[in-house]
């Protein structure tokens, strides 16, 4: 019954059994997500299945006790439902509704883009207090700068040449990030395949972790290139006026996609390069930028 992994100690096995109030008879190992957060499918006595999510560091004890506090706070049928907290330990555990029946993208249909695109329009009328602004978060709207500042690791990536950036930064610094970020819709802010299913047409959304207040648009749009990633529409089909986004997400890959490998989150560079792509793809089509002239400038596949 017990996976191979060394941070399942015989205590957090009995905190789970404790919690759940039976014996788990099956414990297998789900290998997704960009974080070092334990991820479990358990089978109970009773036949049932549950998903556990386990913070292990210190940051995913953060991030999974806000993401308890939208469970418990908003009622909505994107949600997946809670089963269990447990917060007693050194790290919290949730335990929630088992989704590995459900059908989760890539492949996107139409009929799937199409609810996910109404679903966060339920998503931006909804509110929740404390939350911090997404225009304060200068990641998101400073990457350009960084970039000016520093543009080393970002010519390393081979997308553009030196002298394209010296063309384009003008434009895409005069871009104000905060204005473009700003609102007071309820945001998600990580929206993209690995976080949402579907169960028949019932769109179900995870990671609750980095919820924000913000611009109504700004999931769709942070949606939107992995999306084209994944074979979906390009950006600017489905946001015709979002370019301004275009700008700000391509400053934020761009800062950032460059960077060494996260040890524990190895895949988080390589994601953040195929959407920096599509970002900024978006940009030099809607802001009118010089056509990108790197060696990888080009097709998706190159990556």
């Amino acid at each position: 019954m017990k996976p191979q992994d060394s941070r399942l100690t015989p205590d957090l096995l009995a905190r789970f059994e404790r919690v759940l109030g039976q014996r788990l008879t099956i414990l297998n190992m789900i290998r997704r997500g960009y974080t070092p957060a334990l991820r479990l499918r358990a089978r109970l006595q009773d036949g049932n299945t549950v998903f556990i999510k386990c913070a292990t560091t210190s940051l995913t004890a953060e991030w999974l006790r806000k993401e308890y506090t939208v469970y418990t706070t908003l009622e909505a049928p994107f949600l997946c439902r809670q089963i269990a907290w447990e917060d007693t330990g050194e790290f919290p555990f949730l335990v929630l509704e088992d989704l590995s029946e459900a059908t989760w993208p890539p492949p996107w249909t139409t009929r799937q883009i199409s609810l996910v695109r109404d679903m966060l329009v339920r998503l931006a009328a909804l509110s929740l207090p404390g939350l911090l602004a997404l225009e304060d978060d200068v990641s998101l709207t400073d990457g350009w700068k960084e970039v000016a500042a520093d543009p080393d690791p970002f010519l390393g990536l081979k997308i553009a040449s030196r002298g394209w950036l010296e063309r384009a930064l003008p434009t895409l610094l005069a871009v104000d990030g905060k204005q473009v970020l700003r609102g007071e819709a309820l945001t998600h802010t990580d929206v993209r395949s690995d976080n949402l299913c579907f169960l028949g047409d019932r769109v179900v959304l995870v990671d609750w972790n980095w919820t924000c207040r913000g611009h109504p648009s700004a999931d769709l749009a942070f949606w939107l290139p992995s999306l084209e990633t994944e074979g979906g529409p390009a950006p600017d089909i489905l946001l015709p006026e979002g370019g301004p986004f275009g700008a700000v997400l391509s400053g934020y890959f761009a800062a950032h996609a460059g960077r060494p490998i996260i040890p524990d989150a190895p895949l988080v560079r390589k994601v953040q390069l195929e959407q920096l792509h599509s970002a900024l793809l978006w940009a030099v089509r809607t802001l009118g930028l010089p056509s990108l002239d790197g060696p990888r400038a080009g097709k998706l596949e190159l990556f």
